[in-house]
């Protein structure tokens, strides 16, 4: 019986999206053993991404060097991934006292990676700090703590650290990076300035440091959910898991953590260069910011203006 041309579409996008489906279950299979030995050192692992990430790569045998600036926190995390787990098939974490506000150890905390390990693997710069204000309201102590943190930290740590790869011929920068380190947006001046800044700076180590065979990776994502969206609650959340994971994508408007860590693994094992882990709004933006940008900042000023607008009339 032939197929209505009305349907031929549908069902080429409900195929497609299937391929797709099943190509990262098997991915996420395979991931497990491809991070199993590797040092890898995680900055703020004691965040929702942060921990979760560490789960995801001590539950494939990484060794973990698990950086924060809240020493109990660290412990409360190092006993949740040990505790269930198989020592023979997994190691233990190793905790550091990391805070970006603060550089001054960074150096000593280097070398006490290098005498545990030897050698760093795989290096994830995690740590970031938001702000949301008005240009005018932000002091200028408050644009050189957004740096810090947000830029100067990893900079100084992936310094640090390249030393150790370029004897070795081996290892892997990761920068989980905002999407605002490619797309601007109003009220968020110093932070996005801080991440367009360390865009930057990986985007050009990319490219030094590629003869010594080292690889340099950024995931450029939008806001994190707190609690990953589902379907409301008033409906029944679909059985099927396909179907479920086509609902996810058109319902969801920002990233959870499980569904970040997961692409950080990913880009860990496949070496890839960029990501942009986005709905698909960011991602015309970006377009429109590029080939039409007067169009992009007459629509994002009228959004502004709208809002000052409507703060008046309330």
């Amino acid at each position: 019986m032939a197929v209505p041309s009305v349907m031929i579409l549908p069902l080429l996008i409900v195929f497609c999206a299937g391929v797709y489906y099943v190509y990262n279950e098997a991915m996420r299979f395979m991931s497990k053993s491809m991070v199993q030995n590797k040092v890898v050192v995680i900055t703020d692992a004691v965040s929702g991404m942060g921990s979760e990430c560490a789960r995801l790569f001590h539950e494939g045998g990484a060794r973990l060097v698990l950086c924060g600036p809240s020493w109990d926190k660290l412990e409360s995390l190092h006993d949740s991934l040990c505790n269930g787990s198989d020592p023979s098939a997994t190691f233990t974490p190793k905790l550091v006292l990391l805070d970006f506000s603060d550089m001054e150890n960074i150096s000593e905390m280097i070398t006490e990676i290098e005498e545990s390990y030897g050698c760093v693997d795989v290096l994830i710069c995690n740590s970031s700090m938001k702000v949301k204000a008005p240009v005018q309201n932000l002091s200028l102590d408050m644009d050189k703590t957004i740096m810090d943190v947000n830029y100067f930290g990893p900079i100084t740590l992936a310094k640090g650290v390249l030393p150790l790869m370029i004897t070795r011929r081996a290892g892997q920068f990761v920068l989980v990076n905002s999407i605002q380190g490619k797309l601007s947006l109003p009220f968020r001046t110093s932070y996005a300035a801080s991440k367009h800044a360390v865009q930057a700076f990986f985007d050009c180590l990319r490219a030094e440091v590629e003869e010594f065979g080292i690889s340099v990776s950024t995931i450029s994502h939008t806001f994190i959910n707190a609690v990953p969206q589902n379907t409301t609650p008033s409906k029944t959340p679909p059985t099927n898991p396909l179907w479920a994971y086509i609902s996810s994508k058109l319902t969801t408007h920002g990233v959870n953590s499980n569904t970040l860590a997961h692409e950080i693994v990913r880009t860990v094992n496949w070496h890839r260069r960029e990501v942009l882990l986005s709905h698909p709004i960011p991602w015309v933006a970006l377009y429109i910011r590029s080939l039409v940008p007067s169009f992009f900042f007459a629509v994002v000023a009228a959004g502004v203006k709208d809002g000052v607008m409507a703060e008046q009339l309330q």
